[in-house]
């Protein structure tokens, strides 16, 4: 049996959780306002599409294929990005809610977010050198042995990470991030 190739097609306004996606690869497409809210988007193949004013919280990632992604306006909370197909991920984050979201041990170089709601995300184990979190409000987001080399955080807030366990070389953070680099000493700071 064949599967599916969908080209440069617009999907606008769809419901997936009442009429699911085909299995298949969707290469430079547009979902706009389409819900996919708990679908099983297992297996499908999404190049160099973007997904703009969707929701996909507590959609089924496993082994789907996200390579040149962009998220805009959307709501994926509760994503296990961590049972994506690792081959070639790569995402970019615009004013999105990830909140509950985990990237375990995900390889993220050079990602961005953008004004996202990163609450409670688990980036444990991830490498996310050269990424970009501007404007992000990070309270409760999970940083453990996380590769966060040249990472920029100057514009984001509410991060708690331990230099002690976090790779952080050359991260840049503003002066007020200070706080969230230092909160396991419990000093004060004014």
């Amino acid at each position: 049996m064949d599967k599916t190739y969908v080209e440069e097609q617009d999907f606008l306004k769809i419901d997936f959780s009442r009429q699911a996606l085909t299995v298949g690869e969707y290469d430079h497409c547009t979902f706009v306002n389409c819900t996919f809210n708990n679908c099983d988007l297992s297996n499908i193949i999404f190049a160099d599409c973007q997904f703009e004013d969707c929701d996909l919280s507590l959609a089924k990632v496993s082994n789907t294929v996200f390579r040149d992604v962009k998220f805009k306006q959307c709501k994926l909370l509760g994503l296990h990005f961590e049972n994506c197909n690792e081959f070639l991920f790569s995402v970019d984050f615009e004013g999105c809610q990830l909140n509950l979201s985990s990237f375990y041990k995900r390889a993220l170089k050079k990602t961005n977010f953008k004004d996202c709601s990163l609450k409670e995300v688990d980036f444990a184990e991830t490498n996310l050198i050269n990424s970009t979190f501007d404007n992000c409000d990070l309270l409760g987001a999970i940083f453990d042995n996380t590769i966060l080399l040249k990472c920029d955080f100057r514009t984001s807030f509410n991060f708690i990470i331990d230099p002690e366990k976090n790779q952080i070389s050359k991260a840049k953070f503003s002066l007020q991030g200070i706080a969230g680099l230092l909160t396991k000493y419990n000093i004060i700071i004014e």
